[in-house]
């Protein structure tokens, strides 16, 4: 694991987070002892030495010809930094919040990157107030599986068309064939709408990049396909083999389906 990475992650420069390793693994030492051992020159020891004590990540002992360091330990320097962060957060949530304007017209928006489009997906469930369509296949269920089992604890409508073989215990559920999956390129796509007002469309591929709108016409089409394809299930159900034997032989096949799991 690359220690030092996280750290300078968290807000360390190289140097100070070198030498705090350093003490991690052996105190109490002087900076002689920490530039030999963490190969930073001794003039940036000592400036990172005081740094890294004026933050209180690491206490000295001793006077200016023989000063000696310890680092806090680390439980409380995280705890301590998980504090800060908490609270930046919370005064930023305050303070943005305050001058956003959340108005997002009906234009048709991007958000690349896995993490950043799931985040997006589970904000926009836990914002739903009567319904939710979802196309999911079982790597995106996977994902969003707590989320969706908690709107359907709130009593908001789900429905859930799989193109997986995962199992959904949540509002209406049906399973898409999958060679009208492939057909219809449905194979790791994810669509969710939520409440007929916002839309988000993705493929769940590496450089995955969700598009997003609230453009009324185009959230319809999408809620519309989810919902035909959930009545479609529903109908299938109810029909008896003499009235599934009335019906042409490809439309009777792709009715016959969605009963199938591959």
């Amino acid at each position: 694991m690359d220690y030092l990475s996280d750290l300078v992650a968290l807000g360390f420069t190289e140097y100070e987070g070198k030498v705090y390793l350093a003490l991690l693994k052996e105190s109490p030492a002087n900076g002689y002892q920490l530039s030999k051992k963490t190969g930073v020159p001794r003039s940036m020891v000592y400036e990172a030495l005081g740094r890294l004590h004026a933050r209180g990540a690491v206490l000295k002992s001793g006077d200016e010809r023989s000063t000696i360091y310890r680092p806090l330990p680390p439980e409380q320097l995280l705890e301590r930094y998980e504090r800060q962060h908490q609270q930046l957060i919370n005064n930023l949530r305050d303070s943005l919040l305050g001058i956003y304007d959340s108005q997002m017209e009906e234009s048709l928006w991007t958000i690349s990157g896995q993490e950043a489009s799931f985040s997006y997906v589970t904000q926009m469930i836990a914002n739903g107030k009567n319904e939710i369509y979802l196309v999911l296949d079982d790597f995106a269920l996977n994902k969003l599986r707590n989320e969706i089992m908690t709107a359907c604890r709130q009593g908001i409508q789900v429905g859930a068309l799989l193109t997986g073989n995962g199992e959904l215990q949540c509002g209406q559920v049906s399973y898409h064939p999958p060679a009208e999956s492939e057909l219809q390129g449905l194979e790791n796509m994810l669509v969710v709408v939520v409440d007929g007002k916002e839309c988000l469309i993705a493929n769940l591929n590496l450089d995955m990049m969700a598009t997003i709108t609230t453009n009324r016409n185009l959230v319809l089409i999408s809620r519309q396909f989810v919902w035909m394809e959930l009545f479609a299930q529903r109908i299938y159900e109810r029909l008896s083999p003499a009235m599934l034997e009335l019906l042409d032989e490809s439309d009777r096949q792709i009715l016959q389906n969605f009963s199938t799991r591959v």
